[in-house]
């Protein structure tokens, strides 16, 4: 599907970040992790966070989550600001050790829509056992993470805040502790996921080649502090084009090194 959110001006943003300044405390110093940062998501989008180590897009992706209230600016999500956690925002981490280890699979997917109270009994069974399906883990559904290969656990992550149906899934850097083989595969099983559901979700990497593969659009943040450097359109997935993307890829790497900030461009759903 090919729709113009941004040229159409009359589709409202699902989540808008305005003028969004982070800053955080350690021991010695004041940290500022992004400064003046402005983007907005629109539904169905596969929108992708892009830049070095320490630019600030994995706090951001936290701001978002609503476990980080911004220094400066606001995020509003459906026309509200985010002031805290909620079930419209589900977030996948990195970590292999996100999973409750005491519970199966199942009641992994099935917890947070119990606990939540968006379902209960046979409606949450169901509705955990049918993301389950769609991450092709039915025969699995009864075994412990401590059974489960890496990969394995991040499907069971992505089934559970599937499974909520939140507003937009936020996935933080889910496949870097992946090996390059099952990285490339849980890829692709994220865009039929995408393919089947349409779901929205803001994913963090700092892999431009990722970034290219899983986003329909695609926000480039400075070094630190971040700041937004451009934001550009991913190359059409139909058909496949290597050319385009290897061209994408060398003009983001290109811009990691140069200092000037670019507007941001028309940007299409892929």
């Amino acid at each position: 599907m090919n729709i113009d959110q941004k040229g159409s001006g009359q589709v409202e943003p699902l989540l808008d970040v305005r003028g969004v300044t982070l800053q955080y405390k350690t021991k010695e110093h004041l940290v500022t992790a992004t400064y003046r940062v402005d983007f907005k998501v629109f539904k169905s989008d596969r929108y992708v966070l892009l830049g070095p180590s320490g630019c600030g897009k994995s706090t951001l992706l936290k701001a978002v989550g609503g476990y980080l209230a911004p220094t400066e600016g606001e995020i509003r999500l459906k026309g509200a600001v985010i002031t805290k956690p909620g079930p419209d925002r589900m977030m996948v981490f990195q970590e292999f050790d996100q999973l409750m280890p005491w519970k199966t699979v199942r009641e992994n997917v099935l917890f947070p829509l119990v606990a939540s109270g968006k379902h209960a009994g046979r409606a949450a069974e169901d509705k955990a056992m049918q993301y389950i399906e769609k991450v092709n883990l039915v025969k699995f559904a009864n075994h412990y993470p401590h059974m489960l290969s890496g990969g394995m656990k991040q499907r069971v992550a992505i089934a559970r805040g599937m499974a909520m149906e939140p507003d937009v899934l936020l996935m933080d850097e889910p496949y870097a502790a992946l090996d390059a083989l099952t990285r490339r595969k849980m890829q692709e099983e994220l865009l039929q996921l995408w393919d089947d559901t349409h779901f929205t979700v803001i994913f963090v990497t700092h892999s431009i080649p990722e970034a290219i593969k899983c986003g329909n659009r695609i926000l480039l943040l400075s070094p630190h502090p971040g700041q937004v450097k451009a934001e550009l359109a991913s190359v059409p997935r139909d058909p496949p084009n290597a050319e385009a993307a290897k061209a994408l890829e060398n003009r983001i790497h290109d811009m990691l090194f140069v200092d000037e900030i670019e507007e941001p461009e028309e940007t299409q759903h892929a």
